[in-house]
């Protein structure tokens, strides 16, 4: 847990901790993102005594929500696409775009 950090933060570090441990992250990297996000959190509350600009200026981890996640800027490819939809036997699915197909996936 980072030094200087009250009852609340202390708190907040182990549920994150517990939960990207129950995603499947290491113990090292579960500690990693718990600290790094108690720190932004701290930082844009002003309780830390040092902050980068972009901790303070960018969205918070929580409401960010896994919008910069390395699912790839576009999401799954063409190829990932139309597999599925073969897969599940989507009729026409050699015509169809990848936006397309991603509206016939319901995703």
């Amino acid at each position: 847990m980072p030094a200087g950090s009250n009852a609340k933060r202390e708190r907040q570090y182990e549920h994150i901790k517990d939960s990207a441990e129950d995603r499947g992250a290491s113990p090292q990297r579960a500690k990693e993102i718990a600290a790094r996000t108690v720190n932004k959190n701290r930082a844009q509350a002003g309780e830390s005594k040092t902050a980068s600009r972009s901790s303070i200026k960018d969205m918070s981890p929580q409401k960010r929500g896994g919008q910069r996640s390395h699912s790839g800027a576009q999401g799954p490819t063409y190829d990932q696409l139309y597999n599925e939809a073969k897969q599940r036997n989507i009729k026409g699915r050699s015509k169809m775009t990848k936006k397309e197909l991603v509206d016939a996936l319901g995703r």
